[in-house]
C-alpha cells in the first residue's frame, strides 16, 4: 500500500470532489473560464453589475468592442447561464441584458480583480517602461 501524507490526501480528496477541472483539456470548465475571462467577457460582466443594459448601452460602456464581438460575448455568457437576455414584444425590438444570480456571483469576483488592477496599474506598468 502506498503511503501519502495527510495534506496530500486531503488535497487529492478536495480535487476529486470538485465537479470541474480547468487544467483538464476536455473539461467544460475550461471553456467557461475562457468565456468569463475573455477580453470582452470580463468587461461585459462588470458593466452588467450596474443593472440591466440594452445592447447599445453595453457597446457604449465597453469602449472599443465591435458589434460582432459584443454579440458573440453575450451569446457565450448567456449560454453559460451568466447573462439573461430579455426580448420585449415591442416595435422596434427592445432587448435587455442582465445578470443571472450565477452571473452576479462571477461578476462580483471579477470586479475585485478589475478594481485591484485599476488601483495598481501604475505599479504594474512601471517596470515595463
Amino acid at each position: 500500500m502506498e503511503k501519502t501524507s495527510k495534506s496530500l490526501r486531503a488535497a487529492l480528496a478536495r480535487r476529486s470532489a470538485k465537479p470541474g477541472n480547468v487544467l483538464a483539456p476536455d473539461c467544460a470548465s475550461r471553456a467557461i473560464l475562457s468565456h468569463v475571462t475573455s477580453r470582452w467577457g470580463v468587461l461585459v460582466l462588470v458593466v452588467l453589475l450596474g443593472g440591466m443594459h440594452r445592447f447599445s448601452q453595453l457597446r457604449k460602456e465597453v469602449g472599443g468592442v465591435s458589434e460582432k464581438m459584443l454579440a458573440q460575448t453575450l451569446v457565450a455568457l448567456e449560454g453559460d447561464g451568466f447573462v439573461l437576455r430579455t426580448a420585449l414584444p415591442v416595435i422596434p425590438p427592445h432587448v435587455e441584458y442582465s445578470l443571472t444570480p450565477l452571473g452576479q456571483e462571477v461578476a462580483e469576483r471579477l470586479e475585485v480583480l478589475v478594481d485591484w488592477i485599476e488601483d495598481n496599474v501604475q505599479r504594474i506598468v512601471a517596470p515595463q517602461v
